[in-house]
């Protein structure tokens, strides 16, 4: 089932402010909250998709990507968005804000039951940036890369807890297990208790009392991660993609980053790329563009023959329907627009000379253009306006 647009979720216009944003946020937050509907899916899927909208519109950098590729442009392509990685606990964790910093504004009215199935497991690893260098066949038809990537993984001695072995593990002192400490904090809904992962263990419950040998503690190591990454078809140069929990390994026990997918478009020999349009330029010489004639031109992934018909004017813009590249977020295909030049020799020999001085003199080679006869500019606006 296709994504509802982020925009219609939160019930904002376009144009809405940051401010707005997140009061509209908060409030269906609020309203489909797990505390308040407790063992409805459905509350749960709203509150989940409300999370996700406020992800992306919240931040300039992603809301700017998704009004313009949409939904592929921040979620990826199969690389386990937003909804498909993002646990309850990822979102109380980062959106503390909203919710009294960590915390549920409800847990005073419910009993704050939940929160120790949602409070935070060691520290969240970094994001990682990537480039992609796509070919424009690559682009048209979609890819999937295999790419070998160096980071922080979890480490193979202690499988990330970072200690010794399971005797070197004991209870926090601090938080005596529960991971969180209670915290009586000022919210929008007054003075309200509300919990937060505790300072000591960071939310794990546990200390360490002798370290993994292998990671010191860390529960992490250095490594690489050869990954297949989906790039779907239509891609733009300087489109970011993202690839949820695929990023550097957390430190005890904690959640990966992202991994950050910056896609680069390859300079085609032939061709260039305007939008969804494939633009060639084809070089003619006087004769056969006087006479017509058929020509061989490059198109993504081979090449197709073009007859010029007689008197063809330099400017002339031959199009091949459906032979651009495709949208990324919806149905259709661009064209490939063909520009004809007509190449004027820059040396002539004296027979070539003699030739062109008596066609000057003759009364079709001078220039009689009609009312039909559009300007570049005039043409340009018949197939970009």
């Amino acid at each position: 089932m296709a994504k509802k647009d982020y925009y219609e979720v939160l019930g904002v216009e376009k144009n809405a402010d940051t401010s707005e944003i997140k009061k509209k946020y908060r409030k269906i937050a609020m309203k489909y909250h797990p505390d308040k509907n407790p063992d409805d899916k459905k509350a749960e899927e709203k509150f989940k998709e409300a999370a996700e909208a406020y992800e992306v519109l919240s931040d300039q950098d992603k809301r700017a990507k998704y009004d313009r590729f949409g939904h592929a442009g921040v979620n990826g392509h199969g690389g386990g968005g937003f909804s498909g990685g993002m646990t309850m606990e990822d979102i109380f964790s980062q959106f503390g804000d909203i919710f009294g910093d960590g915390g549920s504004p409800f847990e005073s009215f419910f009993g704050g039951g939940r929160t120790s199935s949602r409070r935070s497991q060691g520290q969240r690893g970094s994001n990682i940036r990537i480039k992609v260098a796509l070919t424009l066949d690559e682009i048209a038809n979609g890819v999937t890369k295999k790419i070998k990537v160096k980071k922080q993984v979890k480490c193979n001695t202690c499988h990330g807890s970072g200690a010794k072995d399971s005797n070197s593990v004991s209870t926090c002192s601090t938080c005596r297990g529960q991971g969180y400490v209670r915290q009586v904090k000022s919210t929008f809904l007054g003075q309200m208790q509300t919990t937060v992962a505790c300072p000591s263990c960071h939310g794990s419950g546990k200390t360490i009392t002798a370290k993994c040998g292998t990671c010191h503690g860390e529960g992490r190591q250095r490594g690489d991660e050869t990954l297949e990454i989906p790039i779907p078809a239509g891609a733009e140069d300087g489109m970011q993609l993202s690839m949820r929990g695929k990023g550097n390994a957390g430190m005890n026990g904690g959640p990966s980053g992202d991994l950050l997918i910056n896609i680069e478009e390859k300079k085609h020999e032939f061709l260039q790329r305007e939008g969804m349009n494939i633009i060639y330029d084809l070089y003619l010489n006087f004769a056969d563009a006087a006479l017509g004639t058929s020509v061989e031109v490059p198109v993504i992934g081979g090449k197709v023959k073009v007859k010029v018909p007689e008197g063809t004017q330099s400017g002339k813009i031959f199009r091949l329907k459906g032979k651009g590249l495709p949208a990324i977020q919806s149905y259709g295909r661009g064209d490939q627009l063909i520009h004809v030049n007509i190449w004027t020799p820059k040396k002539l020999n004296d027979k070539e000379r003699k030739i062109l001085e008596e066609l000057r003199a003759m009364p079709n080679f001078k220039p009689q253009p009609g009312k039909t006869d559009k300007g570049f500019f005039d043409r340009m606006k018949d197939y970009f306006g």
